[in-house]
């Protein structure tokens, strides 16, 4: 239970009040970069980059620092729209390709679908990426009143195919298939339509816009990092092809966050709007996924549990804030926004639902102390991790997880970048952590960079989070994956991708 004085409890219960009895609930808007690594944004450090939207919005609300997401992109997604955590959820094993017929269970209620029962208008732009097999995996179907974007993993960043052999389109205007926009760039096209929303919206409606970039996540072959020539020309600096491709894309991810904020000013919503930033997880770096995010000086990259994989760039920007200019160094994870969200309008979520979401409006608000003392991050295929207060739990980990620091050497970010991360020192007598071990313990505190396997100095402690670990382990749903469904590619479906599984997919 959260403890914080009783003049905060009090400010705070009558701020919900006012809230509820002007009948005037703040606007939503959710910003999800897609594999954006943890020091790519100025407000992390990162210099490389320029990011000066992104930063000035940072700058001007609240940094969330020990903020975490699970290690890639369908769970993430998963819980921060039902407030569980993906193990609750049987999301916990990889994403959920195209031709997948699996999603987000339909039992599970979403923000959007919560928000409409207090009169929101809610629109989704950009990737869902939570089953689309059977038309009542798909946004509209699950609370939103619109859908402009893709449903699955990743596509052509100007022809909106998935590219390869099996390949086709995945682009959507709700539930017809938008050939229109080939050749448009897709994160110039989401953020022109954000932008279109907030203009055309009604404002006797409070409004949820959520804002699932593509940028920066790989597009499809050949070439899988695209961008405008513009924007690859800003960037002549960089010689690394890569990363200067990298660079361009989180740049016009930028510059859409921009026109984003202008029109919620223009439009005269900006003061009552709450405006969300998050990752949904940390960068595929060095080449990982053909892409050249940089986490650096964390451990691993996406993917993996280390904190390059887990912990996100996030922040809460709003005119609604009581302490704009901070920095949160409270645990959070992505689940948490449910909860939070409603707390913030002035409601409250069912009582019989088990979420892992809590509520950390009073610790935004009030710097009260936060709800949440420990993250679950994740366990599958024997590989895990657990975080409680300042000490994380590994149990590491697969063979071809890449559980090293990246880049090596400054190999494609400039050598005079300064960390964000202060990591500390390595201890060479303690002992590396490596599959061969039960598991490894770490001091998050001191020891951001994972350098140093303090488990044989705590036995009693890691053997408690190892118990923690695996009681919540034997207690998540099964996965809900199944194998690719042949019938689902798109050359039996007119060239696109569909709801294949339906009686009548769109054709």
């Amino acid at each position: 239970m959260i403890l914080f004085s009783s003049l905060n409890i009090l400010i705070w219960l009558l701020l919900s009040a006012v809230v509820e009895t002007e009948g005037s609930k703040p606007n939503i808007v959710i910003v999800m970069a897609d594999d954006l690594g943890y020091t790519d944004v100025g407000f992390h450090g990162g210099d490389e980059i320029p990011t000066p939207y992104i930063d000035n919005l940072a700058q001007g609300g609240i940094i969330l620092d020990n903020y975490y997401t699970p290690m890639i992109c369908t769970p993430s997604r998963a819980a921060l729209l039902t407030g569980r955590h993906p193990m609750q959820l049987g999301l916990q094993h990889s994403v959920i390709c195209p031709p997948c017929p699996f999603g987000l269970g339909l039992n599970e209620t979403l923000l959007p679908e919560f928000l409409k029962k207090y009169g929101y208008a809610t629109h989704i732009v950009g990737k869902w990426h939570l089953g689309s097999f059977t038309r009542e995996y798909t946004p509209t179907h699950r609370g939103f009143d619109s859908h402009f974007g893709f449903w699955g993993t990743s596509t052509d960043y100007f022809s909106h195919d998935t590219g390869g052999d099996r390949g086709g389109l995945d682009f959507w205007e709700n539930m017809t298939v938008a050939r229109e926009y080939n050749g448009s760039y897709g994160t110039e096209l989401f953020g022109n339509k954000a932008v279109d929303l907030i203009m055309s919206h009604d404002q006797f409606k409070p409004m949820l816009l959520y804002l699932a970039h593509q940028a920066v996540h790989t597009g499809s072959p050949p070439q899988f990092l695209k961008a405008p020539q513009e924007y690859l020309d800003r960037f002549k600096f960089i010689k690394h092809d890569g990363r200067r491709r990298y660079a361009a894309m989180l740049s016009v991810l930028d510059d859409s966050i921009g026109n984003l904020t202008a029109a919620l000013k223009k439009s005269g919503m900006y003061e009552n709007t709450i405006l969300i930033f998050t990752t949904d997880n940390g960068g595929p770096s060095a080449g990982f996924d053909e892409n050249y995010a940089s986490n650096w000086p964390l451990r691993g990259c996406k993917y993996t549990n280390w904190e390059g994989g887990v912990r996100g760039a996030a922040f809460i920007h709003s005119p609604l804030l009581k302490n704009p200019g901070t920095t949160s160094h409270h645990l959070m994870h992505i689940s948490d926004w449910l909860p939070t969200i409603m707390s913030a309008i002035g409601e409250t979520l069912p009582k019989d639902i088990d979420y892992y979401g809590v509520d950390q409006w009073p610790s935004i608000q009030f710097n009260a102390p936060s709800a949440r003392n420990e993250i679950m991050h994740n366990y599958d295929g024997g590989a895990g991790a657990i975080r409680y207060r300042d000490y994380k739990l590994v149990v590491c980990c697969t063979e071809n997880e890449r559980n090293g620091w990246y880049p090596e050497e400054h190999s494609y970010i400039g050598a005079n970048q300064k960390p964000y991360i202060q990591c500390g020192e390595r201890n060479s007598s303690l002992p590396s952590c490596t599959s061969a071990a039960k598991y490894c313990l770490f001091d998050i505190a001191s020891d951001p960079c994972e350098y140093n396997n303090i488990a044989m100095l705590m036995p009693e402690l890691a053997e408690k989070l190892y118990s923690k670990l695996m009681m919540f382990a034997d207690a998540a749903q099964p996965p809900r994956n199944k194998p690719t469904d042949p019938a689902a590619y798109p050359a039996l479906h007119n060239g696109h991708w569909t709801d294949w599984l339906d009686k009548h997919p769109v054709f």
